[in-house]
């Protein structure tokens, strides 16, 4: 069921969401990305460049944010506009959990033709990983 305007004021939560991603995930996306940049899946490099550890995409990580805004409207084609500023890495440790990254938003403001702009938090390993993180969605 689609989200209304009338139905939405500044302060609106979105549902939070939670992200689970491992070694795996981050070689499933980098197939499809075609970015196959070692500081995603070789520990010995990322470690040699300075990283703590392998690193999720920040493709990825953009992504899965915006899904607690695509699953809260119900149409991913409600987004009219999306961006964010990678603040922190995302490590993925080789132990068999992974990292996790974690969602929440809230309507920040009320836009002009029935649109909001929604400010989304992402953190991992209690890091802030994106910042600026805003999407601006049509609603009916």
């Amino acid at each position: 069921m689609a989200i209304s305007f009338d139905e939405v004021a500044v302060g609106t939560e979105l549902p939070a969401q939670s992200f689970p991603v491992t070694r795996a995930t981050l070689v499933r996306y980098a197939g499809a990305s075609g970015d196959f940049n070692p500081i995603h899946w070789n520990e010995k490099f990322a470690l040699e460049v300075g990283l703590p550890d392998v690193i999720a995409h920040g493709m990825f990580t953009m992504a899965e944010a915006v899904r607690v805004v695509t699953d809260w409207v119900g149409d991913p084609g409600a987004v009219v506009e999306y961006g964010v500023r990678f603040t922190k890495p995302v490590p993925v440790p080789n132990d068999g959990v992974g990292a996790v990254i974690e969602v929440t938003g809230k309507v920040a403001a009320l836009l002009d033709d029935r649109r909001v702009r929604v400010d989304l938090v992402a953190t991992s390993g209690g890091q802030k990983v994106l910042g600026m993180s805003r999407a601006v969605v049509q609603l009916s």
